[in-house]
This record gives C-alpha cells, structure tokens and sequence, in this order.
C-alpha cells in the first residue's frame, strides 16, 4: 500500500493499538509469543493487513488462533482507534525473521576454498606460482 507521512503514523498507531490487545485483552494461549511485526492500513481505512511472527513450527495454530478471534480482536481494535470505520482485519504470517536466520546460519559455514590463494580473477594460484584456471591449457615453454 502506498506510504506517505500520514499512513506511515497511521500504521504505526494502528500497529501500537493491536499489540496491546494481542498482549492484555485476548487470552488465548495459543497467542503467546506472538508479535505484530507491521501494520498496512489501506487509505480509507478499511483494510487493516497485521504482519505477525511467532516460531516457525507454530505457524498453522497461531493462523487458526487468529481466525478463531478476529472479531473479538476488531471489535476492540474498533474501539481502540476510534475511527469511523472499522477496520477489517487480515493477518499474514512474517517469515523474513525465519529467511534471516537461515541466511545467518548459511554465512557461519565458511568453505574451505576461501583460504586458497588466488589470482586476479579468482582462480586459484598452484604451488609453483602460476595460475591455473580451470579447463585452461598451460602455457607451452
């Protein structure tokens, strides 16, 4: 959705209001451990998409936990803000916590080609100096 001054602070008090009722006012425990990660909140005020994460297992019952109390949740998010309209609500589950962490686990494992030696354009240097691409005939003497 488009991003301006006014909806990027509308989001923001929209994405304030629905993490306090996720954290105080709605008590079911599959919602533990949950976190509004964003908020989209479409320019007539209709739409309110919430991003949120949990751990990567838990994805099936936090979405159906969601489903399960989405009125409850829109009807005092509808209070909350105060608007002329409530908001309908669409939860989408962020994975770009779990995409970093893998990328992290990926950058740990170093392979051992980074400490081989190498020329200019990357091929590997041999012992006696030369460089040796590979496939790359040697040079007649």
């Amino acid at each position: 959705m488009k991003q301006n001054q006014y909806s990027r602070r509308t989001n923001a008090i929209a994405r304030e209001k629905l993490a306090n009722i996720l954290l105080f006012e709605v008590s079911d425990p599959d919602l533990a451990l949950v976190t509004v990660t964003g908020v989209e909140v479409s320019v007539d005020k209709s739409l309110l998409r919430a991003f949120v994460t949990c751990d990567a297992d838990r994805y099936d019952e936090v979405t159906a936990a969601l489903g399960r109390a989405r009125g409850r949740i829109r009807s005092l998010l509808g209070r909350a803000l105060g608007w002329r309209v409530t908001p309908e609500l669409d939860f989408r589950i962020d994975t770009t916590t779990d995409e970093a962490e893998r990328i992290a686990r990926a950058l740990e494992v170093v392979p051992p080609t980074i400490a081989v030696e190498k020329d200019e354009f990357g091929y590997p240097v041999n012992a006696d100096g030369r460089a040796g691409a590979p496939g790359a005939p040697d040079d007649a003497e």
